[in-house]
């Protein structure tokens, strides 16, 4: 095996996917093209070593894919969806049998843990699983219509070609939510992944392409582009693409999403959050100071749903505070394919300048450090991109803490009341993921109510990092506004068409409108 690596720890897996020191990062689906873009290389963060290489694609290379894309939809829409399902079937299965090999190599690249990385293909599997299902079960309704002999129902098709941009931190999951569901419904996909982490989507497509080969699923269906923003924007503006799905900061999301609506086309996005954990006096407080920790630290910060605030009743403020400094001291920073080590790196060097910044904002607008940051240096921390996870005490309208901040920051402040804790919950601009502590009804019925949370995901007695499957995952606000994964979130990949029959013999008007000729 011909790697760059400096590392033989994921030698093996590299092997087992497909993964050359040098490879193409342009696929049509089982057809690689050269890329004839410019060259890139993925470097872990884990240990600063380079991985691998890779080409991204031209403008031509852009036009090809495009055209190829154009011409499987109308191949692919006619395929009955159960059909379609037996092939995302069939894909969950080759998931399951390379569930190790992708795994490490997320890890690897990315820096999440293995069992995270381990998970997030879990999450890949399990959306195969749904979008199964999914695919005998894209309904319709049938309503009756106010004219005699009349029938009315509703129908849905598919959109055509849909663009994923997604972000590093997931680097394949997150594209299959949207995939799996995007096929079922008939659609065929152009993923643009994240230029940090491009050897995750090109062993992901060398999978996907192993399963579209041996079902003769048309050239097309699954299309790969990796490259910088660049080709990005393309899909933004490209007419050919009806629904853009866009994974990212609030910045890039802003972005993507007004090239979007120039040219009034769909978009799905999951921008940022500024999650909060409201912890009650009546709290069970080893399932509060648990969902915490793993919810501020877990991915190293790094998640759309990561916990960056704690709202803290005053009674119990100074035990939660007590028992998050102990457990603090017990984290194991290290290797992340070390499974005893609990926070890998972040993903580069910007990243932890980042994180030195929003510290240093922090201190300057009044914030007191209750456990102090930093980055790790000496043996094992040579990449440059381990720190420390900490816990500053302070305000919630301080400009920093309204910002996210993708590092292992948690702000911890009091309240008094929990009307009070709910409206600081609400009063940041975004609204992803929230959590209350309570086993008290009458305040988590409250939270739950039109009076409280605003965002889109909910919880009660569960930290705010994570999501399962079967549920619509998205948050309001700055975060976007938009819903992938689960319930009904396949609507999104199709359009609707109402449908009226007559079968009289006549031509009666609705609301009973005369038009005599």
């Amino acid at each position: 095996m011909d790697t760059l690596t400096k590392s033989n720890a994921i030698a093996a897996e590299l092997k087992a996917l497909g993964i050359q020191s040098h490879n193409s990062g342009v696929s049509t689906g089982v057809e690689w093209l050269k890329g004839e873009g410019n060259a890139l290389e993925s470097f872990s963060p884990v240990d600063g070593a380079l991985i691998a290489g890779c080409t991204s694609a031209s403008r031509d290379e852009y036009d090809h894919i495009m055209t190829t894309a154009e011409a499987a939809f109308r191949e692919w829409r006619m395929w009955p969806a159960p059909k379609r399902g037996e092939v995302v079937r069939q894909l969950g299965e080759k998931l399951r049998a390379h569930k190790q090999d992708l795994g490490k190599l997320v890890s690897y690249e990315m820096g999440k843990s293995l069992q995270e990385g381990l998970g997030e293909v879990q999450e890949m599997i399990d959306i195969c699983d749904f979008a199964v299902g999914l695919s005998r079960q894209l309904y319709g309704l049938s309503m009756h219509s106010e004219r005699p002999l009349h029938r009315m129902y509703e129908q849905w098709h598919p959109l055509g070609i849909v663009g994923i941009i997604s972000a590093f931190n997931f680097p394949v999951a997150v594209w299959s939510w949207n995939a799996a569901l995007a096929w079922v419904c008939g659609d065929v996909t152009i993923w643009k992944p994240s230029s940090k982490v491009p050897l995750s989507a090109i062993a992901t497509q060398k999978i996907v392409s192993e399963v579209f080969k041996a079902n003769g699923v048309p050239e097309g269906v699954s299309c790969l582009m990796v490259s910088h923003s660049a080709i990005g924007e393309e899909l933004a503006k490209d007419k050919r693409v009806p629904l853009v799905s866009v994974t990212g900061s609030t910045r890039v999301g802003k972005r993507i999403g007004g090239i979007v609506g120039e040219r009034l086309g769909r978009v799905i996005q999951e921008l940022g959050g500024n999650n909060a954990i409201i912890i009650s006096e009546h709290a069970n407080m080893d399932i509060a100071i648990r969902a915490a920790i793993f919810g501020a630290v877990g991915t190293a910060g790094q998640r759309c749903t990561t916990t960056r605030r704690l709202i803290i009743h005053e009674k119990v403020y100074d035990d939660v505070i007590a028992r998050l400094k102990k457990s603090y001291g017990q984290l194991r920073i290290g290797d992340p394919l070390d499974q005893n080590n609990h926070v890998g790196p972040l993903i580069d060097t910007k990243a932890v300048a980042d994180y030195l910044d929003a510290i240093e904002q922090a201190k300057a607008a009044g914030g007191k450090m209750i456990v102090d940051g930093g980055v790790c240096t000496g043996a094992g921390y040579e990449s440059g991109c381990y720190v420390q996870p900490c816990i500053i005490e302070a305000k919630n309208d301080f400009p920093i803490v309204q910002h996210e901040t993708f590092a292992p920051i948690l702000y911890v402040m009091k309240y008094s009341t929990i009307e009070e804790a709910i409206d600081m919950q609400n009063a940041v601009p975004q609204g992803l993921s929230s959590a209350i502590m309570s086993t008290n009804i009458y305040e988590t019925e409250k939270f739950l109510s039109q009076a409280g949370s605003d965002c889109g995901i909910a919880n009660v007695n569960i930290g705010t990092s994570g999501a399962e499957i079967g549920g619509a995952f998205g948050g309001e606000k700055e975060t976007g506004g938009g819903r992938e994964s689960g319930s009904d979130s396949w609507k999104a990949y199709m359009r609707r068409q109402t449908n009226t029959i007559n079968y009289s013999t006549a031509l009666p008007l609705a609301q009973g409108i005369k038009f005599d000729i």
